[in-house]
């Protein structure tokens, strides 16, 4: 069994011996956004490949000072959208969510990996949008507003601010659904609220009118308070037709009883008279 101290000395020997044959385990992550370039620096010492996700895919080479790009290669995903320079250096165009994973270069010689690159491709940040959902506030709840702020985007961060404090968020790493975060404030509020929307590398920011969308003399707080009487009225119009309807037909009932009470009481004393 090996001593400590031997130990040491094998696993600094091993280390110093990957070094020397440029193999690196070190990953740098690379975020982008999509429709963007990036390029993958390096410094090459001797003929490299470029290989990338999982299956290893070759897709650009440098042998003899030669540079040869494999586009057709993953059903023609990376055509027209590579350039290697003779430093090795790779560089994507028209970056697309599907890029997202790594990028190794390897030393042809020594089927050494000398880098990693982590891409992480990110879709266009939308502006957020604020709207309120309170449309017909009750007696307790008519000096307060109830608002929502949503994106149609993933890998985000979604967050309300009370002018610089965090109040609220919501991060999702994958979602196909629209992303929503709620948010009640005093009608009469005269303080700054926002809404950001953000991922690694972007954020973008909506800021709320509460005059606009909290004010119940709004036009828009009008117009549904509109549709509301009408509909309320609409419905007591219904019911009271209904109850005139009800009544009229009743008398009517009742009165054709009448007519027939008193036909049967004169024809009973018709019968009496001519016996």
């Amino acid at each position: 069994m090996l001593k400590l101290k031997e130990m040491i000395h094998l696993t600094v020997f091993s280390w110093t011996l990957l070094h020397l044959f440029g193999v690196s385990d070190a990953v740098t992550v690379k975020p982008v956004m999509d429709g963007e370039s990036v390029t993958l620096e390096i410094q090459r010492d001797g003929d490299i490949e470029w290989k990338f996700g999982h299956q290893k895919t070759l897709i650009a080479q440098i042998s003899s000072n030669k540079i040869t790009l494999h586009e057709e290669v993953l059903d023609g995903s990376f055509r027209g959208r590579l350039t290697l320079d003779q430093n090795g250096s790779l560089t994507i165009n028209n970056i697309r969510t599907k890029d997202s994973g790594d990028f190794k270069v390897i030393n042809t010689r020594t089927s050494s990996l000398l880098d990693t690159f982590r891409l992480t491709v990110y879709a266009p940040l939308p502006i957020p949008v604020i709207s309120s959902y309170n449309i017909c506030p009750t007696t307790s709840s008519e000096s307060r507003c109830l608002l929502l702020c949503s994106v149609n985007v993933s890998a985000v961060s979604l967050s309300w601010y009370k002018g610089n404090s965090v109040l609220s968020n919501i991060s999702v790493s994958n979602l196909s659904v629209s992303l929503s975060l709620p948010l009640e404030v005093e009608n009469e509020d005269k303080n700054t609220y926002s809404c950001v929307v953000n991922n690694p590398i972007r954020n973008h920011t909506a800021h709320l009118d509460i005059d606009t969308l909290c004010s119940t003399g709004s036009e828009d707080g009008l117009f549904h308070k509109a549709v509301i009487l009408f509909a309320l009225s609409a419905m007591v119009g219904v019911a009271m037709v209904a109850v005139l309807i009800y009544e009229f037909r009743s008398r009517s009932l009742g009165k054709e009883k009448h007519v027939q009470e008193e036909a049967e009481i004169i024809t009973e004393s018709t019968v009496e008279v001519l016996e």
